[in-house]
């Protein structure tokens, strides 16, 4: 959602604006370490006069409001949003008619509430929260006040009129004991509230009422990845020696001239599962010097991420080979000079449940057979065995990475099953695209019967 912003102003009153609820969940795809706040939801009218439910630029979350230049309402909490592989719920939750002043608002963290904060000051008692007066309301940013939240956003309620516990929207998964989303809550809205990006990317109020919100700038993508079902992305916080951009929903890699490798945020055991993914190359660089396929942790040496000391086990671009272990084990697909000029996609077939342990790839849709071939069927791939270069670690991650020192760098965007390259949706298949077999995904070409895309579910097959 980088610099996009959604607006709906209220009309008429407020069913009671000391009292309401507002639940929501994010995914924030960069690590705030600085710079101007992120706004999630709130109303603005100017600067002396607005309420927001913001991350601060150090990561910690914030609700601020202020009223003809003063502070009225004003919680930081301790907690810090780090995790940019996970869905976050926030509940917050109001009845300033209260006398107990720490009473008045509640706010929820993955169903847990909040009761430390750096920051807290706390609402007068009757008061209301901006959010629902008959004013402006804002998602995600307004202009010319901090900086746009860069992330995805899914299931946001209001519920104006009452103050609703965080068990309406969520429940605690009695196996894993994770909060996980309830995807059909069953909430009063009242007079102003609503309901969008409900299973999709729909700002229509999807409650009774018809509290619809626009699109007043930026795009709105529907991507697989949302709280039901979490996609694995590349990890910000895994730049490995090297100054590497992540950016487009942390599935655009721009490499710099250092040698490097980028990993995902979900692991792979290296016993267990058959994944699929796809990476798309936006801009080749130079000397063919990519590597895509698997890593088993953090890459220790500013080097090639399939040296002696990193370990992938990865196609390299610029001799067409299979590395693992620190060497080359398999010519693959015939020499020098395969990728020079490439700018397709390539696919990659993870084996790690069966006796064999096996890894493949495809070049835009046609499995790499060996011998400068390649074939439309999987059955006909070549399956590189890669059984005995896993046990240095329990779990492995889809990799991205670069040997070039010099020269052009290297764009790589990813698709592990989210529908998107980058902003470009899918348009393969009537833009359906192709699913993984846990059948939520959606890929540009056909997937591998049994491989599955690298999420929650996919985890689960």
């Amino acid at each position: 959602m980088a610099n996009t912003r959604l607006t709906r102003t209220n009309s008429g009153n407020a069913t009671e604006v000391k009292k309401g609820t507002i639940s929501l969940w994010f995914k924030a795809t960069e690590v705030l370490t600085g710079g101007s706040d992120r706004w999630l939801i709130g109303q603005y009218t100017d600067g002396n006069a607005h309420f927001y439910i913001y991350l601060r630029n150090s990561g910690a979350i914030g609700i601020y409001q202020v009223e003809g230049g003063s502070t009225q309402y004003n919680y930081i909490t301790r907690m810090i949003v780090r995790d940019n592989s996970a869905w976050y719920h926030l509940v917050l939750a109001w009845d300033t008619t209260v006398s107990t002043a720490t009473e008045r608002t509640k706010l929820y963290i993955n169903g847990e509430r909040i009761t430390t904060f750096e920051t807290q000051t706390n609402i007068p008692q009757n008061y209301g929260l901006r959010i629902a007066d008959p004013r402006v309301q804002y998602i995600g940013g307004v202009s010319g006040y901090g900086t746009h939240y860069n992330g995805l956003m899914s299931h946001v309620h209001y519920a104006d009129g009452t103050q609703y516990a965080p068990t309406v929207f969520g429940s605690v998964d009695s196996v894993t004991g994770e909060w996980q989303i309830n995807t059909s809550p069953s909430f009063t809205p009242g007079n102003h509230g609503f309901t969008i990006l409900k299973d999709g990317n729909t700002i229509t109020d999807q409650s009774a009422n018809s509290n619809n919100w626009s699109l007043q700038s930026g795009t709105i993508t529907n991507t697989k990845d949302c709280p039901s079902n979490v996609m694995a992305t590349m990890n910000p916080l895994a730049k490995f020696k090297s100054g590497a951009g992540i950016t487009q929903g942390n599935n655009t890699v721009t490499m710099t001239t250092a040698k490097a490798g980028v990993m995902s945020t979900i692991g792979i055991p290296n016993n267990k599962g058959k994944f699929y993914a796809e990476f798309k190359m936006t801009r080749l660089a130079a000397d063919s010097r990519f590597h895509f396929g698997i890593l088993p942790f953090e890459c220790l040496e500013a080097d090639d991420p399939v040296n002696a000391a990193n370990k992938g086990i990865m196609l390299s671009g610029y001799n067409a080979a299979i590395y693992a272990g620190g060497g080359n084990i398999n010519a693959f697909y015939g020499g020098t000079g395969r990728f020079n000029s490439f700018t397709g996609i390539l696919g990659i077939a993870v084996d790690l449940t069966s006796s064999t342990k096996t890894i493949a790839f495809s070049k835009d849709g046609a499995w790499i057979t060996g011998s400068n071939a390649t074939n439309a069927n999987y059955s006909n791939a070549l399956k590189v065995n890669i059984t005995s270069y896993l046990s240095i670690s329990p779990h492995w991650h889809i990799g991205v990475g670069s040997g070039n020192s010099s020269g052009t760098t290297g764009i790589y965007t990813m698709n592990f099953g989210n529908g998107f390259f980058g902003t470009t949706a899918i348009t393969t298949n009537s833009g359906n695209g192709y699913a993984g077999a846990e059948g939520a995904s959606k890929f540009n070409y056909a997937v591998p019967s049994g491989y599955s895309a690298l999420n929650t579910k996919g985890l689960n097959q």
